[in-house]
């Protein structure tokens, strides 16, 4: 049987040519995809209208009533939201309980509470004056302070009492019945043994009950700083020790400009022509020109201690901060420029009386910085000091002042002030830098005088 091979069937024309598949898209993942919904709704017109238009207005409209209700939420003391709470705990368990034991002392307390309101209330029309004799004092010295109040109202206004902060503590006076246009003053004193800087006031009026539920204060002044500056003394123009303007110890840089005449060069591009030499130009046939030794304007850089560990205890401290002030007093007396710095700035010293305002307000840190970090600094901020002055307690060693004198610029004088209270009065030296160590602040005047002879 001969087999019969059948031929394809030729393609029809239903069958036409086949479409080529487009690549399917690849799936995003959902997180960005709720992303884009996030912006798309961001974006959206209610949003906008929330944020743009709507939320301003809740926030204002919540402004408006936190104005009106926080002043009395504020009235209420800590034990009177206490008294607050048991009250209402005491009545609900009453209610549920049946305990007439507990609606008793629901009804106490709500009592209490309403009685208190009755001494909060009412409106204090009142004039407050804060005076303060000095606002500057001396360490040890008698400062002394008046509180006026006054009635501006037409009617009597209830007994109240008048808090006045002081520091870290507070006084508080009694306030009588004031008829209307009467006044009532009172004195205070405000300790001054230790060098500071005070914060006196505000002066506030407290209304309240006796049981402390309610305390309502109002703010009658601005705090007033008093100034507790340290003890100075006076040095005196010739114990100073200070270099003379112009007339003090020319500096080993040459310059071409000054008053102190060192010697003729040749003319080179650039030098002021009014200073070449013409006698010496026409012997020598060059031209030669003049040059100076740079004379100093006196400056005295004073470098004060507040690291902790270079001092004993607290007397030393304030001791060298005594130094420190009678130094630069008497620099600026004798117009002369002043820089006073620490570990931590430099002191504002434009003034006298600015320069103890910064030093009243000086205290001691835990600061890593040695006295030798100190020294450095000095060096490197005042470089053209005519003296400079280091200030410490009683634990530097002669090591730390040695490496301390290494980074002092040469042509400055160093001398050393170590402050330790009740011992004697010495004087030595540890290589270019003298080192007195002093006692009292009293005899600081006769050091500097040893020191120059």
């Amino acid at each position: 049987m001969t087999g019969v091979t059948e031929a394809p069937a030729a393609a029809g024309p239903a069958d036409g040519p086949k479409k080529a598949k487009r690549p399917a898209r690849p799936a995003r993942p959902r997180g960005a995809r709720a992303r884009e919904r996030m912006r798309a709704l961001a974006s959206s017109r209610p949003a906008r209208w929330i944020r743009l238009t709507a939320w301003p207005r809740i926030a204002a409209a919540l402004a408006r009533v936190w104005r009106v209700v926080a002043p009395v939420l504020t009235t209420v003391s800590g034990f009177g939201w206490a008294v607050l709470a048991c009250t209402i705990v005491s009545l609900i368990a009453a209610s549920v309980l049946g305990w007439r034991e507990l609606l008793v002392i629901g009804f106490v307390l709500l009592a209490a509470l309403l009685i208190s309101v009755g001494f909060a209330i009412g409106r204090s029309a009142y004039a407050v004056r804060l005076d303060l004799a000095l606002t500057r004092v001396v360490v040890g010295e008698r400062a002394v302070g008046r509180i006026a109040v006054s009635n501006t109202s037409a009617r009597s206004l209830l007994p109240a009492r008048i808090e006045l902060p002081v520091g870290s503590s507070y006084a508080s006076f009694h306030l009588p019945r004031l008829a209307p246009q009467a006044e009532h003053d009172d004195l205070f004193g405000i300790p001054t043994q230790r060098r500071s800087v005070i914060v006196v006031g505000p002066v506030r009026s407290v209304r309240g009950d006796p049981l402390g539920l309610m305390r309502r204060e109002l703010r009658w002044t601005d705090p007033v700083e008093l100034y507790v500056h340290p003890k100075t003394v006076s040095l005196g123009g010739s114990s100073a020790g200070f270099l003379r303007d112009l007339e003090g110890i020319e500096s080993r840089v040459l310059s071409d400009n000054d008053v102190s005449f060192h010697a003729l060069r040749e003319y080179v591009p650039g030098d002021d022509r009014r200073y070449i030499h013409w006698k010496t130009s026409a012997r020598t046939g060059k031209l030669m020109v003049r040059q100076f030794e740079e004379t100093r304007r006196s400056h005295l850089a004073v470098a004060l201690s507040t690291n902790h560990s270079d001092y004993r205890d607290e007397e030393e401290f304030e001791l060298a901060v005594s130094i420190c002030g009678s130094l630069g007093v008497q620099a600026l007396r004798e117009e002369f420029d002043l820089t006073v710095l620490t570990q931590n700035s430099t002191l504002k010293s434009d003034t006298g009386r600015r320069l103890l305002d910064e030093l009243s307000g000086v205290e001691q840190s835990e600061r890593r910085e040695s006295i030798v970090q100190l020294a450095k600094t000095t060096g490197s901020s005042v470089p053209n000091a005519s003296v400079a002055f280091l200030l410490f307690g009683g634990t530097v060693t002669p090591a730390q002042l040695q490496a301390s004198s290494v980074h002092i610029p040469l042509g400055v004088r160093v001398i050393a002030v170590s402050a330790q209270p009740g011992a004697p009065l010495t004087l030595r030296s540890i290589g270019d830098m003298t080192l007195l160590t002093v006692g009292d602040l009293t005899e600081f005047p006769l050091a500097l005088r040893r020191a120059n002879s």
